[in-house]
This record gives C-alpha cells, structure tokens and sequence, in this order.
C-alpha cells in the first residue's frame, strides 16, 4: 500500500520569539522530497507532478482532512498505475494545518514558495481557506476543490480557484425548503461554529428562511475545535424548536445532538462539512433519524460509475480503507485534477490548467457531470437529503414526511 508520510506542523503565532524548522516533506513512498524543482513551471519534473494539500491531519477534525487526502491519493495512485499523465506521475505533498487558520497560511507559505508545487488541493475548511486562498491568489496558484462551500470562494474574479462542490447556502435552502414544504415545521433553529464557516452555513439558513417569511427561533455558536456545545445547546433548547440546523465538525455536532435530547427532540439536520461518516461512527445507535445534506453521491452505490470507480480506486490503494463521502469527494477532487493534465498535454503550464478547467463548459468526472464557465467557478450545485438509518448507514431522503 502506498502511503504518504503525514507532516505535522508545529509553528508559532505570529507574537511568538521562535519557530521550528519544519521537516522536509516525503513522497509515496517515504522518500525525501527535493525543495527545489527543475527549471520551468514550479512543481512540475520531467517524471512527475507535485501538488500540495493543508488541511486538518491530527485534532478534532482529522477525519476531514484524512479523507480528503486519502480520497486524492486514490485517484493519483489510479492514474499512476496506468503511467501518470503523459508520463508524469502524480505526488501529492501534505501538511497538517489541525484545522486552525495561522497553521494554515503558514504551511501555504511553505508549500508555494518552499516546495514550489504545481497547484493547491483538496484545502479542508472555511477559514483554513480563507487564509490560505489569498497567497495562492497572488502567486496565480491553482487553488482546486477545496472541502468547503463557503461563498467567498465562488468569486468569480478568482481566477485560480476551482471548486468542485455545491455552496453552504445551497445545502441550506435543501434543508429549509425540506422542513417547510414536507413537513410545514417553521420553528427552526441553528447552532454554529464561532468563525466564517459557521457564519455562512448561518447566513444560508437565514437567507433561506427570509424567502419563506421566516426566521430563526434561536441560533447559538461554539469555538472551532472545541466540543464546549452546553451553552448553546442551553439557548437552542429554551426556544422550544422544531427543527435545528448545525453548521459544526462531527465531535461538538454528535455531542450537541445528545445533550439537546435530553430536553428536546427536534428534527436534528447538519450540512455536509460535518464529516457525516465520522458523526454516524460518534452517534452510533443514537444516530437514526440525523439528517445530512450530502454533495456528492451515496459511495456505497455502486449503480453511479463514478463511484464503482471511487470504490475500485479505494480498494486498489488502501485494501483496509472504508469508503465514505469525504473521502468520495477528495477522489472527485484528484480525478478533476487529473482532466486538466490530460487535456493540457505534455508541456503543462498552470495558465492552460486552470483554463481547461474553468472554460471547458462540461468535464464528465465517469458520469457525473460538472458545469464551469464565464463567472461560475463552481462544477456541481447537486445536493442530496441524506439520513441515518437503524442500520448506521445513510440513505437518501425524497420526502421528510415519507422518511418519518
């Protein structure tokens, strides 16, 4: 099994005297990365190609970044197996960010200018992303399928990002129109996590609500990376809803649904940044009837040819791995890389990639279709009402009433 050796940065705050060295990336096979590249395009070798990933390795949101590193090493491993992209095989270099901003803009900082990869990828998080967007925006740094559906990405004068997924307010207009117009409820509230992301799930719900005449009954937040849920919990109950939406990780999402049913027992729905395998596995028995928007199919269903492929990937990298949607979405995410390498051909610039990938109009990702072009950024806007069911696994959802 190929494995990427996982960097852990440990850095400083800005405030702070020192700052330790951080160790030189490996590849795939546990060896040394060079931290400089031949002549030409940055990250790009005569036998392969580099990218780079920041996200969440170790902490309370590991499982996200894991996934989506695990997802992305997939579908390069695929590629790689059948001899790269025109004869370039494809890396990826990784550093832990713990899902916290300023670990984040450093480790950027370190993968651009250090290690000079071709193209970001697979960045976890909202304001992960919006610290380490801006570098790669500078640098003209392809900055592609980030995990997060936060609005300030889907700017269209971004002319380096490439988002793969569906926005937040997207999931939460899915989440309202559901609860309104299957069940009638108009009693929403909404728990979030205290920072960017949080606030666009927010601002989504609040958006989505107003075009019904309606507002939230009560909306309280948390710290990110912190499972410190009681307060808020305390503010959503006292306001008697129906419904409550979480914009949060799995660990304080998990623990904030089983404090609240100690008092209440409202339809409990989260977005899909919640890392819904990693929530059904903290619930456990306690998850049937938790509601999850999804942005990307079922990866148990084998009838989708982009999945049976995701799935043979998976099997073919990592025998022991399970399938999940994180994990789903980083395959999606390197398969969309891989689209832009192909088409560009051998003499591979980040200008022609970013522009295959954004003005092509329609790339098929093995039958699920994504849609680019002038002013829109982003290839899918598809989202799915999922629910745990007794048995632990997520099926889809039509109708909420049929579902009850």
């Amino acid at each position: 099994m190929l494995a990427l050796a996982l960097l852990v940065v440990v850095l400083g705050t800005a405030c702070q005297d020192t700052e330790e060295e951080i160790p030189a990336p490996t590849d795939d096979h546990g060896a040394s990365v060079p931290t400089t590249v031949d002549e030409g395009v940055p990250g790009v070798y005569e036998t392969r190609i580099v990218f780079g990933q920041s996200a969440a390795f170790s902490g309370p949101a590991q499982a996200l970044g894991q996934g989506m590193r695990l997802g992305i090493q997939a579908a390069f491993h695929e590629q790689n197996q059948k001899g790269g992209v025109h004869g370039r095989m494809l890396e990826l270099t990784t550093l832990d960010d713990q899902y916290e901003p300023h670990l984040a803009y450093a480790n950027t900082l370190n993968l651009i200018n250090r290690e000079r990869v071709f193209a970001l990828i697979g960045e976890v998080g909202t304001p992960t992303s919006r610290s380490a967007s801006p570098l790669a925006n500078a640098e003209d740094v392809p900055f592609i399928a980030p995990f997060t559906g936060a609005g300030f990405l889907r700017d269209s004068a971004l002319g380096n990002v490439v988002n793969l997924r569906a926005s937040y307010h997207q999931e939460a207009e899915e989440m309202v129109a559901r609860l309104t117009e299957d069940l009638g409820i108009t009693r929403v509230a909404v728990m979030y996590q205290n920072d960017s992301y949080g606030q666009s799930g927010l601002d989504g719900v609040v958006e989505a609500l107003g075009k019904r005449g309606l507002e939230p009954v009560a909306f309280w937040y948390y710290q990110r990376n912190s499972d410190a849920v009681k307060a808020a919990v305390f503010n959503i109950v006292a306001a008697n809803p129906e419904a409550v939406i979480m914009i949060g990780a799995y660990a304080p999402v998990a623990k904030a649904i089983a404090v609240a049913r100690e008092d209440i027992d409202p339809i409990f729905m989260a977005v899909s940044f919640v890392g819904s395998n990693a929530l059904a596995q903290e619930l456990g028995p306690d998850g049937a009837g938790v509601y999850v928007t999804q942005v990307v199919p079922l990866p148990d269903d084998t009838s989708v040819p982009a999945v049976a492929a995701y799935r043979a990937a998976l099997k073919a990298f990592d025998a022991d791995a399970a399938p999940g949607f994180v994990s789903l979405e980083g395959y999606l995410a390197g398969r969309l890389a891989i689209v832009g390498l192909e088409k560009c051909g051998r003499d591979i610039s980040r200008d022609c990639f970013l522009d295959v990938l954004r003005n092509s109009g329609t790339i098929d990702l093995n039958g699920l279709t994504l849609e680019y072009g002038p002013g829109d950024n982003q290839g899918s806007d598809a989202v799915f009402m999922t629910v745990i069911g007794d048995d632990g696994n997520y099926h889809l959802v039509d109708d909420l009433a049929e579902a009850r």
